[in-house]
């Protein structure tokens, strides 16, 4: 295959972005057909690309090393496969979500674009390229968050473009850092030790990947999208797209571009951010009261698993973490697809006003379940092994509070979504949504195909781990090794898959007993835990944004002002108002005085301004 297919993946859905844009509102079959059909095209050339596995394409662009460098190996063809995947049933689950939107020429123009960025972003071999890709990427993050057309989706769209921009200048600055240290752009030749300022780098390199994954401190752009944005781009960005090229990008960075050793400091940052990531955002899921922002934090929690694997710097928790990615991506697509599919159907997202329909959305609810229960761990399902695998990497850095954080994710996740079947689709009907059913089968069809995955990638685990995993982590073995992440997968009677299972078991207690405190409502599952001492407290901060590093920029810079106004900007009035004014009227009434209308003192001021004048040059000639 020549090299320059390699620019396909770029070019092709860019002019479907075009061509999409630019056809009338008015022929929505159309529209709606040819993107379906572009997104196949491009699942297509992913097929291809991904049975070639090596591929390169390399000229020159803006010297000083700044080469148009396009790469293609194992772990980058895996994640365009990926990518072109989830665009295939986003565009299929929009033609019929979607249809009404009055924007609709923009929506799918911009979801194209994502596209042929992210591509971009995925091939990428040269830092500059890379940056150019992603950064192009957090302005179509910006205009499909404006699509959803609320008061605040501006806003909103406004909080994402800055925290992802301040991350992304973070990456920049690091690889700046690396050029320094190096000598050269091209990322495939970069292999350096993190000490010093090369540590330096790793940190800033780090902060722009979790960032465009949704890591915390960098996540609070995605609970407010999960209201102000249509349910699509849930799906399409912050559960699938920006969490494979988010964590690609850290797992190049980590295996690559830096060597990460067990127990280094650099993996100790990356156990920390991904331990504390699991353990706040999930208890900021377990109290929502509206569907799709419960997805939102546990798209933020679940994030940690895969920066924690990679932490651990052991092949099986690298592994574990690459291979979670993936599941996240199916079944937390899945999961936003069902709240959209609830939303098309019932209108609302809102846990109180839902409730019975399994009995009128069967497919819906059976996708959701399936995703449901993949999220939380539950055998034999992809989520279980993934986060097994996690575990035993924790466990083996000689650090378990890791795993130890990772474990009480998993009681409350399952306990979050416990309580949003059972309020959504298992309690008694609400009277508040009217009889309804399931939604069309271009909605339906795209939930049950990624239940389907999540299935096969748990049961049939061995053809994601040995054609996807492996040959990622192939690098990390130590002489020797033969890597086989397969054998006990699915193994339930080993020590860390019964701490597992334990931990399902509390928190079908949590739930149940919550369930019955709160009379027997199940949106009100948690509030027990809701209101423990301290935890309300902290939630209370917490949902007045006092951790929400957004908010708290703007309130510093508004008070920044407000000092600055008072210390700075008026001393410099009051110098120029009663100072510089002063003196000038001083001069201009002396000046007036002067000139008194009498020749003989002008001819006066003359002869001696000669005289001063005279003077001055004789002593500058002695």
């Amino acid at each position: 295959m020549m090299a320059t297919t390699l620019l396909w993946p770029i070019i092709f859905p860019a002019v479907m972005a075009i061509v999409l844009f630019l056809i009338p509102a008015k022929i929505k079959v159309v529209r709606e057909g040819l993107s379906v059909l572009s997104s196949l095209v491009l699942l297509y050339l992913g097929f291809s690309l991904f049975s070639i596995k090596s591929l390169t394409l390399k000229t020159d662009w803006l010297g000083m090393g700044i080469n148009f460098d396009l790469r293609l190996y194992q772990f980058s063809a895996f994640i365009l496969l990926a990518l072109a995947g989830f665009l295939f049933l986003i565009t299929l689950y929009s033609a019929t979500k979607m249809k009404d939107h009055p924007r609709i020429r923009e929506y799918y123009g911009y979801v194209f674009l994502a596209a042929a960025f992210s591509n971009g972003a995925v091939l990428a071999n040269n830092f500059i390229l890379l940056v150019f890709f992603w950064e192009a990427l957090l302005i179509t993050t910006y205009a499909l968050i404006t699509l959803g057309l609320k008061s605040t989706s501006h806003r909103t769209a406004v909080k994402s473009l800055i925290i992802g921009g301040l991350c992304d200048f973070s990456m920049i600055m690091g690889i700046g850092l690396v050029w320094a240290s190096t000598g050269t752009l091209t990322m495939s030749e970069v292999h350096l030790e993190p000490h010093g300022l090369t540590a330096a780098a790793f940190i800033l390199m780090m902060i722009g990947a979790i960032g465009k994954a949704g890591a915390m401190p960098f996540h609070t752009w995605i609970p407010d999208a999960a209201l102000d944005a249509p349910v699509t781009f849930m799906a399409f960005m912050p559960a699938s797209f920006e969490k494979l090229l988010g964590i690609y990008l850290l797992a190049r960075i980590s295996l690559d571009f830096f060597v990460l050793k067990v127990g280094s400091p650099m993996a100790m940052v990356l156990l920390i951010i991904g331990a504390a990531t699991i353990v706040l955002a999930v208890f900021m899921a377990l109290i929502q009261k509206d569907f799709k922002k419960l997805l939102s934090f546990h798209a933020i929690s679940q994030v940690g698993y895969m920066i924690l694997g990679i932490g651990t710097a052991i092949p099986i928790g690298i592994a574990g973490g690459i291979f979670h990615m993936i599941n996240h991506a199916m079944y937390k697509t899945g999961l936003f697809l069902s709240a959209g599919s609830v939303e098309h159907r019932a209108g609302t997202t809102e846990l109180k006003k839902l409730g019975g329909l399994a009995r009128e959305m069967p497919w819906t609810a059976f996708g959701f379940s399936v995703c449901a229960l993949a999220i939380s761990g539950v055998w034999p399902l992809n989520g279980f092994v993934s986060k097994e695998m996690v575990f035993h990497g924790a466990l083996e850095t000689g650090y378990p509070i890791f795993a130890i954080a990772a474990w009480v994710g998993a009681i409350f996740t399952f306990a979050s979504f416990l309580k949003a079947g059972h309020s959504v689709f298992f309690g008694p009907r609400s009277t508040e949504v009217p009889k309804t059913k399931d939604s069309e089968w271009p909605i339906v069809l795209p939930i049950l195909i990624l239940a389907v995955l999540c299935i096969t990638f748990g049961v049939y685990n061995k053809l994601p781990l040995e054609n996807f995993i492996q040959p990622v982590v192939a690098g990390q073995a130590e002489p020797g090794q033969h890597l086989d992440f397969t054998a006990g997968a699915l193994n339930l009677f080993t020590p860390v898959a019964g701490v597992s299972l334990l931990c399902l078991l509390i928190a079908l207690g949590l739930h149940f007993y919550g369930w019955n405190r709160g009379g027997k409502k199940a949106y009100l599952a948690s509030e027990p835990i809701h209101h423990l001492p301290v935890l309300r407290q902290l939630y209370d901060l917490s949902e007045a944004r006092f951790f929400d590093i957004y908010e708290q920029g703007v309130k510093f810079l508004v008070w920044l002002s407000k000092i600055l106004f008072k210390f700075v900007d008026r001393p410099i009035d009051f110098i120029y108002e009663k100072v510089v004014v002063s003196i000038g009227r001083f001069f201009t009434v002396l000046f007036q005085k002067a000139h008194n209308g009498q020749y003989a003192n002008y001819l006066a001021w003359t002869i001696g301004g000669l005289i001063a004048v005279v003077w001055v040059i004789v002593e500058l000639l002695q």
